[in-house]
Order: structure tokens, then C-alpha cells, then sequence
């Protein structure tokens, strides 16, 4: 993962700077940037007692920082750990948007407008299933709108969001759609990859590759009753349009700005996530919502004026 680059952001990735505040959590860092090591040879390297290395690889871990691997050893098994990124970027904003005015919109997954999928696909809420697995009916289902995980193969499902810049009537600087993803397949793949397209009111800002289905540990707000084998978590993608062209985490996408939306004359916004049919890497999404992955909230949308 050599050139890997995490951009953070303190509002919304606070379990990250806890995992980088303390000197021993960035010396282990720094020691896994020369290679995968146990918690037997950091402990010796570091100088360290061994519960005192696990206690901080637990933080790391949960922090998204490091990946573990379940390996064979002489006597029993043992941790193997590695870095994910090799540098880390905090995002304050500038100057500028510091002074901005934010307006913010939670619209939970299950509340689309709506939607065409194809199984594998299914709903659930902190509880239970929503419907019948595998079955695209049930994204009718009243219960949906309590969903805290929805999931297909391909296909898209559309939101619409109050658009406050019409109503204000001010111009909108940036507009951000911050939302959990990952792919999805029958079980988990942490390499399963899948281009999830974003489209905002029928305009087309991009596309972003999905790594995988992550199931190796459980999401941390990912109920107990939720198998280990279905997905848990997904990563936190914050896509933007500005008057500078369309971005997901800072990496540009396509030349797509903010006067294309044309967002003083529609009354709403309407966000909408596909995986198209004829994609590269047709493999599915999964949109993570409150009670579920890794971040308490659903799918978020502000605007700075």
C-alpha cells in the first residue's frame, strides 16, 4: 500500500486523532512503515511490555490505522500488523470557508425517493431484516425508512434533500455529500472491487472505485446480532463539487462545478448512488447508516455559503 495518503477530517474522524495522539501509538506506526511486525517483536523493539503494545494496537486498529492479520505461529497464533497509509493529512479547510456559513442535512438510507436494484439486495434495521432478503419488493416495505444498512448488487437509489441555498437565496460556494460505502458480495471480500457512481439532480460528478466488502472485524456500531459474515463497515467518503470541478477526498473526479448543478432553480437536491451495469468493476454497494459501520450518522449533505 506503499504512497497510501489518509486525509482527515476533525469533524467527522475523531476516532483517527485519538489513535494518533500518543507517542507510542506513533512509534508503532513508524515501525510498521519498515514492515509488517507481531506484537512480540514491537514490544521488543519498542521496549515494551506486551499488554502495553496490544492496549495501543487495539486503538489503531479501531482507529482504521492498521490492518491485522490471524496467522499460524510455533505455539498458537499470533497478530500481524501493518500501516494502511504511510502519511496522514489533517483537513481544517481554509481560512476562507472557516467564516462559512454550514447548513446540514441527515437523510437516513432507508429514505429514498427511489430505487432499482438487483439481488443480492436487502435492508435491515438495528433489529432486523426490512422484507425478504434478495427480494427488490421489499425496498417498498414502510419499515425501510428505520434502515441503518441497505445493500444491492447493482442498480441505484435516489434521495432528494431540501435545497436551503433556494430558499435563503444565496449563492452555495460547495456542496459535500459525506457518506459510508463499501462494495458488497454474498459473505465479504476485502478486495471486491466497485465503481459507485454519484449523481446530483441528473448531472453525474463521479465515480469512486470501493476496495472491498470489509468483514474482518465487527463495525463498531455494528449491532451484536448482525453476523460476522455480512458486511460490517465501509470507509467514510466525502464527495465535493466547488467552482473548481467535483472531488472524493480531495482527489478530483471530473470537471463537474458547482454553477453546473444550477442549484438556484431547483427546489431540492437529489442525490443518487449506482452501480451501472456496464461498470469496469460491477461489484455492488453497500450505504452504511446510524446503527451500523463505523460512523454514527447516515448520509449527510451541507452546504457552504
Amino acid at each position: 500500500m506503499q504512497g497510501r495518503i489518509m486525509i482527515i477530517n476533525p469533524n467527522t474522524d475523531m476516532d483517527v486523532l485519538k489513535g494518533l495522539a500518543s507517542p507510542v501509538r506513533v512509534s508503532i506506526l513508524n515501525e510498521l512503515r519498515k514492515g509488517e511486525k507481531n506484537v512480540n517483536e514491537l514490544s521488543s523493539i519498542l521496549n515494551l511490555p506486551q499488554s502495553t503494545v496490544a492496549t495501543n494496537i487495539m486503538t489503531l486498529e479501531k482507529a482504521n490505522l492498521i490492518e491485522i492479520d490471524i496467522r499460524k505461529a510455533t505455539k498458537g497464533n499470533q497478530k500481524v500488523c501493518r500501516n494502511i497509509y504511510d502519511e496522514y493529512v489533517i483537513n481544517l479547510g481554509n481560512k476562507e470557508e472557516s467564516n462559512d456559513e454550514v447548513v446540514t442535512v441527515e437523510m437516513p438510507v432507508g429514505l429514498f425517493i427511489e430505487y432499482n436494484v438487483s439481488a443480492p439486495c436487502g435492508m435491515c434495521t438495528t433489529e432486523k431484516i426490512v422484507g425478504y432478503l434478495d427480494t427488490p419488493e421489499s425496498f417498498l416495505e414502510p419499515e425501510r425508512i428505520k434502515a441503518g444498512l441497505l445493500w444491492f448488487e447493482k442498480g441505484y437509489v435516489k434521495y432528494q434533500f431540501p435545497n436551503n441555498s433556494y430558499n435563503k437565496k444565496k449563492a452555495v460556494k460547495k456542496l459535500e455529500i459525506v457518506v459510508e460505502l463499501s462494495s458488497e458480495i454474498p459473505g465479504t471480500n476485502p478486495k471486491w472491487l466497485s465503481d459507485i457512481t454519484l449523481s446530483i439532480n441528473e448531472h453525474e460528478v463521479g465515480t469512486w472505485t470501493s476496495p472491498g466488502d470489509f468483514g474482518d472485524k465487527r463495525g463498531t456500531f455494528t449491532p451484536e446480532w448482525w453476523k460476522l459474515k455480512g458486511s460490517q463497515y465501509g470507509l467514510l467518503k466525502t464527495w465535493t463539487v466547488t467552482d473548481e470541478g467535483s472531488f472524493v477526498d480531495g482527489m478530483k473526479i471530473s470537471d463537474l462545478k458547482i454553477k453546473d448543478l444550477a442549484l438556484n432553480t431547483h427546489h431540492s437536491i437529489k442525490a443518487c448512488f449506482a452501480v451501472k451495469e456496464d461498470a469496469e468493476n460491477v461489484g455492488g454497494i453497500n450505504i452504511f447508516g446510524h446503527g451500523f459501520g463505523n460512523y454514527s450518522h447516515d448520509i449527510l449533505l451541507n452546504l457552504y455559503f
